[in-house]
């Protein structure tokens, strides 16, 4: 067992060692000929918001590093994105896109919460297994004369 141990231990320092040596920066820096012509240096230059010019070279640096920050597009800020297809929901709730009609969370209003063994059908919260009009699931409404029990209806 312990011999198992430090294998496991040493296997671990060699892999630790390997990332770390290949990702290290290169110590060396693109060698620029001031008298070339100032075509290729210009191609190797991009104009910043500063104005500056930044080298286009990302050696030494990942492509994960090197991308540009999105911007986050929460419905708090642009509500239009919850109607966009393919959304959660119409309703923005905590930065969320919601559905207040049907989520248990946000029923009706959000952060209203239905309790454990409720569900949201059209903005409240029902219990499924005892309520006439959403027995065992929202729309299920169950006929004249027959109660819901246990979430069906006319159990006994």
């Amino acid at each position: 067992m312990k011999l198992l141990k430090v294998f496991l231990m040493l296997a671990l320092l060699m892999a630790l060692a390997i990332t770390l040596s290949a990702a290290a920066p290169s110590e060396e820096e693109p060698f620029v000929d001031n008298d070339d012509d100032a075509s290729e240096v210009a191609d190797d230059l991009l104009p910043s918001a500063d104005g500056q010019e930044q080298p286009t070279s990302l050696r030494g640096t990942s492509r994960f590093l090197a991308q540009k920050p999105r911007a986050v597009m929460t419905c708090n800020k642009y509500p239009r994105v919850c109607r966009a297809a393919g959304s959660p929901g119409p309703d923005c709730c905590k930065k969320k896109c919601v559905n207040v009609k049907t989520d248990r969370l946000n029923c009706g209003m959000c952060g209203k919460k239905c309790k454990y063994s409720e569900i949201c059908c059209k903005g409240k919260c029902v219990n499924p297994m005892s309520h006439k009009r959403h027995c065992g699931g929202c729309n299920n409404q169950c006929s004249k004369g027959s109660k819901c029990l246990y979430g069906m209806c006319s159990y006994a």
